[in-house]
């Protein structure tokens, strides 16, 4: 048999690591309660074990204060097979800056890995002090970018600031972008570093009632804060509804300078495209195309798909920065706009390329050049020994063991840190490996990083086929789309739990849970019951054929509903027909977009996997109806017609 050698490997190891998981949770139980008398004894009986790093690092970390820069270093270097490692290096750096230890911050800080915001700004606040040329430049840079900053970045704009080298308009940039996003009260501190600082009460009324703020004639637009708190209440008004705030701005805007009106119609023409208006285009044309944001690039495009002007669409795309131009979605779209204008060479130049590509756009991109997606899926299977080599990795031992014990975040931790610079063939094989645990979430997301040799056995998974084939077929869906959505919203691990709630392989939340039981006269049913496999399946499909019937039969726009609720994915549609991608690709919300754009292409793996006969991505897109579709479902109560 293919996997005798491998299970027996596998048998050996779970009995090895069922052996050292009682005193691995006993160490960590000791840590938690400050106990960190008993780690010397349980890591002495952990001495041979995979696990022991971690008693070492509970050590380390509890006496960081205290602890020697050699013994730090050493657990460090000699671990660096665990993100241990770099947690550890982590907690140092964290040390090092509250203790202003700079030159050692910074012969550490490279190594660390993906730094985070914090971590960063202490490393330009040591550059700084050490008067590093380029310190202040970057640190300007980073002060203007729409980023959240944390609190730890504070002591390095404060220095700045206090040594005049951000000056009150780098000041009323950084503010601006703050009020963009709504965060009025970092903007609200940072005003203190004015002359003129920003009141509680105007922002407050900017945000409630915009409105009123922007008809109060108390409204003085001479100074430089009131035409700030006014920008920032157009844009409030816009979120809610770009038409109104127009009406708004056209009766102030020429108080404004050149700057200021551009940056504003920018902010309109976005929301404006967000909420599909008709106008969005023609709005962006006013603002200064050079200063949008990526997000206002993206959008400026989607309001040309939204029209329907492919010669807009071109435009829009070729003025994007060329980062974000090459993205696989800009490409596809110029192709189309291409094809549309006749220019054949350009647009398959770019479907070639995109073809090659497994996602959304290459699927997309093989069926404008005739191709078929099953010409290009050729599985690449591993051998055993390759299997094995990767089973042998003490690493690999380590997040094994963890998995077994369920204790999910710091198995995958382990896993992703290990296999962070595996070349496919080694991605394969621990996919594999993931997969003989029936570790189903890694075996697929390992799979699924694979650059040039591909097993889509392994990326689209399809387990429990005999249960889910069953409630497909009850409830009169797609096998396939049922297997595109469960990947997306679980990777089939049937205990998932998010954060808002929903539960199991579909992630059903409790509500709708409680409707559907009712609804399939099911008494007693328990919030916990949809950790139970064929529940969760009976209820997630009912609840998915129930929003389709209700949607047109659209698969698209039940895979919007069932992410982002009925009410929206109907909202969202526009008043005349519309390509099933065009809609995808203008749906507001950015995870739905990705969403939606996800499932569809699952779902045609899995046609291709279950040789079903229809694998077309624009036949499954299908053409989207008028937006005059309304709730067909009988009871007005539905989740199908309130959410």
């Amino acid at each position: 048999m293919r996997y005798l050698f491998i299970l027996l490997i596998l048998s050996l190891s779970v009995l090895t690591h069922a052996d050292d998981s009682k005193d691995y949770l006993a160490a960590r139980d000791a840590f938690r309660n400050g106990q960190l008398q008993k780690l010397p004894a349980y890591a002495a009986r952990l001495k041979d074990s995979p696990l022991l790093p971690y008693l070492q690092y509970w050590q380390l970390t509890s006496q960081i204060k205290t602890a020697s820069a050699d013994d730090i270093r050493y657990f460090i270097d000699r671990n660096s097979d665990t993100p241990l490692s770099n947690k550890l290096r982590v907690d140092w750096l964290r040390l090092l800056a509250q203790q202003q230890d700079w030159a050692t911050y910074l012969d550490l800080y490279p190594l660390a890995v993906n730094p985070d915001l914090s971590l960063q700004c202490y490393a330009l606040q040591g550059r700084v002090q050490q008067n590093q040329p380029t310190a202040i430049t970057e640190a300007k840079q980073l002060w203007l970018t729409n980023k959240d900053l944390p609190s730890a970045c504070d002591p390095l704009f404060i220095g700045l600031i206090n040594g005049q080298q951000i000056s009150n308009d780098n000041i009323w940039q950084r503010i601006r972008l703050l009020l963009a996003n709504n965060n009025s009260a970092s903007a609200m501190t940072w005003s203190e570093y004015l002359d003129t600082p920003l009141t509680d009460k105007q922002l407050n009324l900017a945000n409630t009632n915009p409105e009123n703020f922007l008809s109060s004639d108390n409204l003085n637009l001479k100074l430089r804060d009131q035409r700030e708190i006014a920008i920032y209440a157009v844009t409030r008004l816009a979120t809610k509804d770009a038409a109104q705030a127009v009406q708004q701005w056209q009766l102030i805007k020429d108080q404004f300078p050149k700057a200021d009106r551009q940056y504003t119609w920018a902010q309109i023409a976005y929301h404006a495209a967000r909420q599909h208006l008709p106008e969005a285009y023609d709005w962006f044309e006013h603002s200064d195309l050079t200063q949008l944001s990526d997000e206002q690039h993206a959008w400026r495009v989607r309001a040309a798909l939204w029209q329907g002007n492919w010669r807009n669409v071109q435009t829009s795309i070729l003025a994007m920065p060329e980062s974000e131009r090459n993205e696989a979605a800009w490409r596809y779209w110029l192709a189309r706009a291409y094809k549309i204008q006749n220019k054949t060479l350009a647009a398959n130049t770019l479907f070639v390329t995109l073809s090659k590509e497994y996602n959304f756009y290459g699927l997309l991109a093989e069926e404008e050049l005739g191709a078929t997606v099953g010409n290009l899926t050729i599985n690449v299977n591993v051998s055993n020994d390759e299997i094995a080599a990767i089973q042998r990795i003490p690493a690999i031992q380590r997040a094994l063991a963890l998995y077994q014990m369920d204790l999910r975040t710091e198995a995958n931790n382990e896993w992703s840190w290990a296999t962070r610079d595996f070349d496919d063939r080694r991605l394969l094989a621990a996919a594999e490996l993931a997969l003989q645990y029936n570790w189903l979430d890694r075996a697929i997301n390992t799979a699924d990083r694979t650059q040039q040799l591909h097993n889509f056995d392994l990326r689209f998974l399809a387990p429990y086929r005999d249960k889910a084939k069953q409630y497909a077929k009850e409830s009169g869906l797609d096998e396939a789309w049922v297997y595109g959505l469960i990947r997306q919203e679980s990777r089939f691990v049937s205990h998932a739990k998010s954060g808002v709630g929903a539960s199991g392989l579909m992630q059903i939340m409790p509500a709708t849970a409680h409707w559907i039981a009712k609804k399939l006269g099911i008494k007693r049913f328990q919030t916990e019951d949809l950790h139970d496999m064929d529940t969760n399946m009976q209820f997630g499909m009912y609840y998915l054929k129930t929003i389709q019937q209700s949607l047109d039969n659209s698969d698209v726009l039940a895979t919007a509903a069932y992410n982002a609720g009925p009410s929206r994915a109907r909202r969202w549609r526009a008043d005349h027909a519309i390509e099933g991608a065009i809609y995808a690709e203008n749906i507001p919300f950015s995870e739905t977009r990705d969403y939606v754009k996800k499932v569809i292409s699952n779902a045609i793996f899995y046609a291709r996997r279950f040789d079903e006969p229809e694998t077309s991505i624009k036949t499954r897109l299908g053409t989207i109806t008028g937006n005059n579709l309304t709730c067909a479902d009988a009871d007005s109560n539905s989740p199908a017609c309130t959410n």
